[in-house]
C-alpha cells in the first residue's frame, strides 16, 4: 500500500495568559488572540504551516539540522489549556506528536504548566519550553543571544532562567538553553522567545523541526488508502451548510462520499460526507480569514471542515472515523461518560462541548469540588431544581456552573426565584475562580449568621474579686478559657442546669460582639444571681441545643470547639424535653 509522510502535529499549551495564541499569531501573521474571550483561547484551533514558511522564518538556521525527513509542513494545535490536550486523544495515546509548552519566563512554571507537564509525561510526548516575554526584560536587545545581552538584561534573564531550570528539575527533567543541549532525548530545550516581537521564534521552529527528526522519523508514515481517523475540534452551524464539524485527521484519508462514524450525544452518528472544506495554509480553523477550499480528499495530517447530514449531536473532542456500523462500539468506548448524575452532594455543571466539560470537571476535581451532575447544552429548569435540592443540604454546593453554556432568560428568572446561583463565564479558569470567591463569601456570611443566631461552644470562668453586681442583671468579670463567647448565649451551670442569658459584653468600657480564648471581659447576665446560681471561680459553659449543634456541624469546628462540646455533653442534662447529643 502506497504511503506518505504526514505533517507532525504540534500541540501548543501552557498556563493562562502565557502567550500561546500570540505565538501562533506571529507565525501566521493573524490576530486571532485579540478576538478571543478574555484574550484566552476557549476552543481548540488548528493551523497548517507549510515548510516554505518555516524555512523563511528560520533562514540559514534550518540548515544546521540537516533534515533527513521530507515533511510538507507542521500542523499546530492551539488549545484552551492543558485539560483540552487530553481531549486530543486517540486509542493508546495522544494525537499530538510534539508539544510546545509556553511559559512566561518571569513567572516560571505555574500550576497549569505543571499539570501540563504531568500530561506530557503520561503520553510520553516530547516537548520544548518556549520561555516567552523576554521583551519585557528591561534593556533586552532583539535577535541577540542571552549571553550577549547588556549586563543588567543578562542578569535578569539568567535569574529567571535558572529558576525555571530548578522548577523543571523538581518535575524530573534535565533542561538547558537550546544551544547548550547535547542530547535532545535526555534534555528539555528552553528557547527564549517573544511572541510579540518574534524574537527567538526562528530558533523555536528550528528546535521543533529538530525534535521531529529525532523522535518521529519512523512514526510519520501513513498509508494513503487507509480509512481516516480523526478527532473533532468543534461543532459549528454554518450558513448554507447546516451543522459541520472541524476535525484533525491524524491517520489515513477521508474522501467526499465516505461513510463516517462520529462520536455524539447518545448513540454515535453514522452519516456520509457531502463536502470537505480545507482552510488555506496559515489560516486558522476556528476563524479563517479567507474562504475554505472545497476538496475531494484529505490526507493526514490536516485540519478539515466536514459537511454531512445529522451532525447536530456531534461533540467536540469525540472521534470521527471513516467506516460504518462495525466502528460504533469502538467510538462508544472511546467517548466514555459525557453526561452523568452521581448520588453525591456536588455542584451542577453545564458546558457547550465535550472538551469543555472534561476541562471544567478536571479543574473542579483538582480543587476538591465535587460534581453531582455534568452535561452538555444550555442550562435548564431541571438543573435549577437539582441545584436547589443540593442547596438544602449544603449551601456551598447548591449552584450551577455554566461554561460557554447558554442560560435562557426564563431559566435565569427561575433560578432567581429559587435562590439558586448560576455562575456563567466563557473563560474556564475564571469560572472556577468566581466559584471559589462566591463560596468563600457564602461561608463567611453563614459564619456571621451563625454567630448571631446560634450558640457557640465556650468555656469561661468567673474571676475572683470581679463581681460588680450580683443580680438584675448580674455583672461579673470573666476569662474565656476556650471557645468564643457571644451575646445572648444561654449559660450551663456547674450542676448541669441552664440558667441566665448573656445580655452584653464589654472590654475596657467598650461594648463588643464577642470574646475569644484568653480574653478577660465584663459581662452582664439576665435572670442570674451570683451566690445562688454560681460563685466566683466557677467554670461555666454555653448551653448548646440540638438545633444549635445541627447548625454548628454545617460549619467548621476547631479541635478546641470539639473538646468543649465533649465537656458540655458530660454536664448537660435534659432541658425542656430536648436531649442534646454533641
Amino acid at each position: 500500500m502506497e504511503a506518505k509522510t504526514r505533517e507532525p502535529i504540534i500541540c501548543v499549551l501552557g498556563h493562562v495568559d502565557s502567550g500561546k495564541t500570540t505565538l501562533l499569531d506571529y507565525i501566521r501573521g493573524s490576530v486571532v488572540a485579540s478576538r478571543e474571550a478574555g484574550g484566552i483561547t476557549q476552543h481548540i484551533g488548528a493551523t497548517d504551516v507549510p515548510f516554505e514558511v518555516i524555512r523563511g522564518l528560520c533562514g540559514d538556521l534550518i540548515n544546521k539540522i540537516k533534515l533527513k525527513i521530507d515533511v510538507r509542513g507542521l500542523l499546530f494545535v492551539d488549545t484552551p489549556g492543558h485539560e483540552a490536550f487530553t481531549t486530543l486523544r486517540k486509542r493508546g495515546g495522544s494525537v499530538a506528536d510534539i508539544a510546545v509548552l509556553v511559559v512566561d519566563l518571569r513567572d516560571g512554571l505555574m500550576p497549569q504548566s505543571i499539570e501540563a507537564i504531568a500530561i506530557l509525561k503520561q503520553y510520553k510526548t516530547p516537548f520544548i519550553i518556549a520561555a516567552n516575554k523576554v521583551d519585557r526584560i528591561s534593556g533586552w536587545q532583539k535577535s541577540t543571544l542571552p549571553q550577549k545581552q547588556p549586563q543588567h538584561a543578562r542578569d535578569e534573564y539568567f535569574k529567571h532562567f535558572y529558576n525555571l531550570i530548578g522548577q523543571l528539575s523538581e518535575q524530573g527533567f534535565d533542561a538547558d538553553q537550546y544551544n547548550q543541549v547535547t542530547d535532545f532525548t535526555k534534555q528539555v530545550a528552553i528557547v527564549p522567545v517573544s511572541a510579540e516581537t518574534g524574537d527567538g521564534v526562528p530558533e523555536l521552529m528550528m528546535m521543533v523541526m529538530g525534535l521531529t527528526q529525532t523522535y518521529l522519523t519512523d512514526q510519520l508514515s501513513v498509508a494513503l488508502a487507509s480509512p481516516a481517523k480523526g478527532t473533532i475540534l468543534e461543532v459549528k452551524e454554518e450558513t448554507g451548510l447546516g451543522t459541520t464539524v472541524d476535525a484533525i485527521i491524524y491517520d489515513g484519508v477521508i474522501r467526499k462520499g465516505d461513510s463516517i462514524v462520529v462520536g455524539a450525544r447518545g448513540e454515535p452518528v453514522i452519516t456520509k460526507v457531502k463536502a470537505l472544506l480545507r482552510p488555506k495554509a496559515l489560516d486558522e480553523m476556528r476563524d479563517p480569514r479567507e474562504k475554505f477550499k472545497n476538496v475531494d480528499a484529505v490526507y493526514a495530517a490536516y485540519g478539515v471542515k466536514i459537511v454531512a447530514p445529522g451532525l447536530s449531536r456531534a461533540l467536540s473532542g469525540a472521534p470521527v472515523y471513516v467506516g460504518g456500523e462495525e466502528l460504533v462500539q469502538k467510538v462508544k468506548e472511546e467517548m466514555g461518560e459525557i453526561e452523568f448524575t452521581k448520588d453525591i452532594l456536588g455542584v451542577i455543571v453545564k458546558a457547550d462541548t465535550l472538551g469543555s466539560l472534561e476541562a471544567i470537571i478536571n479543574l473542579l476535581s483538582n480543587n476538591n469540588i465535587p460534581v453531582k451532575k455534568g452535561g452538555i447544552g444550555q442550562v435548564s429548569k431541571q438543573d435549577v431544581i437539582e441545584a436547589s435540592a443540593v442547596s438544602h443540604e449544603n449551601k456551598l454546593l447548591g449552584l450551577i456552573l455554566a461554561f460557554n453554556a447558554k442560560v435562557p432568560e426564563d431559566v435565569a428568572r427561575y433560578a432567581d426565584a429559587h435562590e439558586v446561583e448560576v455562575i456563567a463565564n466563557k473563560v474556564v479558569y475564571q469560572i472556577i475562580e468566581e466559584y471559589l470567591e462566591w463560596a468563600s463569601e457564602k461561608k463567611d456570611s453563614q459564619k456571621r449568621l451563625r454567630e448571631k443566631t446560634v450558640a457557640h461552644p465556650v468555656k469561661f470562668q468567673i474571676l475572683k474579686d470581679h463581681v460588680f453586681r450580683t443580680t438584675k442583671p448580674a455583672i461579673v468579670g470573666v476569662e474565656v478559657l476556650s471557645g468564643t463567647l457571644l451575646n445572648k448565649t444561654r449559660i450551663l451551670l456547674p450542676n448541669g442546669r441552664v440558667k441566665g442569658r448573656i445580655k452584653g459584653i464589654q472590654s475596657e468600657g467598650e461594648s463588643i460582639e464577642k470574646a475569644v480564648s484568653g480574653d478577660k471581659v465584663a459581662i452582664s447576665i439576665d435572670d442570674f444571681t451570683v451566690g445562688r446560681h454560681a460563685d466566683e471561680g466557677d467554670i461555666l459553659y454555653a448551653f448548646i441545643s440540638h438545633d444549635d449543634l445541627t447548625e454548628l456541624k454545617k460549619g467548621e469546628l476547631s479541635e478546641e470547639d470539639k473538646q468543649i462540646l465533649i465537656e458540655i455533653k458530660e454536664k448537660q442534662k435534659t432541658n425542656d424535653g430536648i436531649q442534646v447529643r454533641p
